[in-house]
């Protein structure tokens, strides 16, 4: 990839800033304003199709030469689809759902670049399996009732004070705090490469 090529996150995530700022690329922040709309409810699906629809609304606005990366995460428990808590209630809900269990993290990522010739777009999902401890009426109302929770899905971070309740992860940790970027650096230099070819 080229250091002189722009990329432009569309995502307001302080969150997937900070990852890609830790694999040294600084992305500017536009984010999507369509009104997310989900026709599935199978998690994998669910997030390539809304971090399909973040990074198209995204690169349609943008110069040739520049790299949209969109993406989208979801906490899913027993089959259910956990998205961002509506409030403190719905906080410790969903808690109770996943404590003591596993779960699972999906993230979808979509990859648009914007070339001379037209747009090229790749789309990829990552999971991950995040296996919590037994929590007790009381850690899960103090933790619900908490900040942290409300703009996260599933509503908890696994990078807060939620770390007390983690008990070990098969996959990538960084997909669970919302962007698997060794994976997003490996498809970019992919794409760059075929893009050369």
């Amino acid at each position: 990839m080229d250091q002189t090529e722009k990329i432009v996150l569309a995502s307001a995530s302080p969150r997937r800033k900070e990852l890609l700022a830790q694999i040294g690329m600084i992305p500017e922040i536009v984010p999507s304003t369509i009104d997310e709309i989900i026709t599935t409810d199978v998690p994998k699906e669910a997030v390539m199709e809304l971090s399909c629809q973040k990074a198209e609304d995204v690169a349609c606005f943008q110069k040739p030469g520049t790299w949209v990366i969109g993406a989208d995460t979801v906490v899913a428990a027993g089959g259910e689809i956990l998205g961002k808590p509506s409030d403190h209630d719905d906080a410790f809900r969903m808690i109770s759902l996943l404590e003591g269990k596993t779960h699972q993290v999906y993230t979808g990522v979509t990859l648009v670049y914007c070339g001379e010739r037209g747009r090229k777009k790749r789309t990829f999902v990552e999971k991950t399996d995040v296996h919590l401890y037994p929590m007790s009426n009381e850690e899960i109302k103090s933790y619900a009732d908490s900040e942290e929770p409300l703009d996260k899905a599933g509503a908890y971070g696994i990078q807060g004070k939620f770390a007390a309740f983690i008990k070990g992860i098969d996959g990538d940790y960084n997909n669970v705090v919302g962007l698997p970027v060794g994976r997003v650096y490996q498809e970019l230099k992919k794409m760059a490469e075929e893009e050369r070819e």
